[in-house]
This record gives structure tokens, C-alpha cells and sequence, in this order.
């Protein structure tokens, strides 16, 4: 038999005494059972905290959050600059008319401000389209009571009726406008019309009273020839304190000179 060398020998006894050898000698079938469970669940193990602490994060860019900022109120291209600069997109999802604000300038976002997002997000505007602009219509030679209707349905109001001359129009019809007819202005803004005084000088219109102060309502009736009439008050915690609230006769009535009308006006309590 031969005899084995000591550096064989060592080898051996390191071999015996090794990785779990008491409890799992090698060679074992107990031993190759655990290894081959054991090794896979070590590799998944390791794959899953590398993919979970190293891949994924880089994927998703986790951790690169930040609040988005408020766009509202300003215009888009000067909103167009700052999402540059932080790698986000825009898109405009619609435009609305919008009295008072400017063309360009944005109404609401989405995210809204605040929200947490990463670069390379959309984010959606709605931009105001300005304020929306009419046509005058053509109201010469209608009544009054006609071309306020027109006016009405135009999305326009009625500033005040003055006093024209013509020798080719009907009396008390309408001679033409301020501004004039094809103008465009705002919606809701208001239009003077300009009747035929003709040569009767003993009628007058009724102007638009609602809204005005009393004083104010005072000075445009006696302007048309027209006084104050009986006086009331309602709580209306809405406007100031003597505010037209309603009148007797509508705007644009026609009525002789010195005709009464009656008021309602805001009272504080």
C-alpha cells in the first residue's frame, strides 16, 4: 500500500474539517441537498438586492424628485425657460377665453404645484386665449328696443343712449353706433347707441341705472330729463351702500321728459 505524502495528508484532514464537515461530511447526499438549495436561494438573494439597490434606482431615477414649481399666472414662454432648465416637457391641453387676463398666459397646470416628479415629465397647461373679442352688429335704423335686443344676443351691453340728427332715418330709431358697426371689442363691453332726436324734444330713454351709485344715478337721470322717483333700500351685503339695485323702467324705455323713476338701492343692514 503506498503511503501518502504529508502535504496530501494535511490536505485531506483541511478537506474533513471544512465548510459544515461535521454536520454534512462531504460526499454526503444530505450535504449535495443543501448546497443545491442553499447556493441557488444565495444567488437570488444577491441578484435581488442588486437589482433592487443598484439597477432599478438608476432605471427609475429614484431619489430625483422635486417638487414641481407654479406656473399659474405667468406666461408660457417665460414658464417654457424654467421647464428647460429642470429637463421637463410641456403641452398645451387647451386655450380659453379669459376676460381680463392676457393672451399666453397660463390658467391652471397639471401636476399641480407641489407635486413630486422626475425630469422628463409632461406637464399639461391650460392657456388663456384672451379676452374674446365681437363683432358690433349693424343696429342703424332699428329701434331702440330692437337693437338692445341685438346687442344682447351679440354678448354686448348697452353704455348709454345719446341724441343724433338725420334727415334720412325715422325718429327715435337708431343712426348708428360708438364704436361703430364691424368694430370689434370685448365681450361685455359696453356700446352707445345714438338715436334720432328727429323734432319732437318731448321724450327721452331710460339709461342703465344698476350698478351706479346713487349720486351717479342721480346725475345721468337729470342729464336725460329724467328725476328720481320713490327711493327704497334692501340688504345687500354684496355692494357698497347705496347701489342701484333695481330700477322701474328698463334701460332703453322710452318715456316723456320729467318721468319718475324708482330705485332700489343696497342698504348695510
Amino acid at each position: 500500500m503506498p503511503q501518502l505524502h504529508a502535504s496530501r495528508l494535511d490536505k485531506l484532514r483541511k478537506q474533513r474539517n471544512g465548510f459544515l464537515a461535521s454536520r454534512l461530511p462531504y460526499g454526503s447526499l444530505k450535504r449535495k441537498i443543501v448546497l443545491w438549495f442553499l447556493t441557488p436561494l444565495i444567488i437570488l438573494t444577491a441578484v435581488y438586492f442588486i437589482m433592487d439597490d443598484i439597477v432599478m434606482p438608476t432605471i427609475t431615477r429614484h431619489g430625483s424628485e422635486f417638487p414641481l414649481p407654479n406656473y399659474v399666472d405667468q406666461q408660457l414662454i417665460e414658464a417654457r425657460i424654467e421647464l428647460d432648465n429642470l429637463d421637463l416637457r410641456f403641452e398645451v391641453a387647451s386655450e380659453e377665453f379669459s376676460p381680463g387676463v392676457p393672451r399666453g398666459v397660463i390658467l391652471s397646470q397639471y401636476p399641480v404645484a407641489g407635486t413630486k416628479v422626475k425630469t422628463g415629465r409632461v406637464i399639461k397647461f391650460v392657456v388663456s386665449a384672451g379676452q374674446k373679442m365681437i363683432t358690433i352688429p349693424n343696429l342703424a335704423g332699428l329701434s331702440v328696443r330692437q337693437a338692445l335686443m341685438d346687442l344682447e344676443t351679440a354678448g354686448l351691453e348697452l353704455g348709454e343712449i345719446a341724441w343724433a340728427f338725420s334727415d334720412t332715418l325715422p325718429e327715435k330709431v337708431v343712426v348708428f353706433t360708438y364704436p361703430p358697426a364691424g368694430s370689434e371689442i370685448a365681450l361685455g363691453a359696453p356700446v352707445t347707441l345714438m338715436v334720432n332726436h328727429g323734432r319732437n324734444a318731448d321724450f327721452t330713454f331710460v339709461p342703465k341705472l344698476v350698478g351706479l351709485t346713487l349720486d351717479e344715478a342721480r346725475t345721468l337721470l337729470e342729464s336725460k330729463k329724467l328725476r328720481v322717483g320713490l327711493i327704497t333700500t334692501r340688504f345687500a351685503d354684496d355692494f357698497l351702500p347705496e347701489t342701484i339695485l333695481e330700477q322701474s323702467e328698463e334701460a332703453g324705455t322710452e318715456l316723456e321728459i320729467n318721468t319718475e323713476i324708482d330705485l332700489v338701492v343696497s342698504s348695510p343692514d
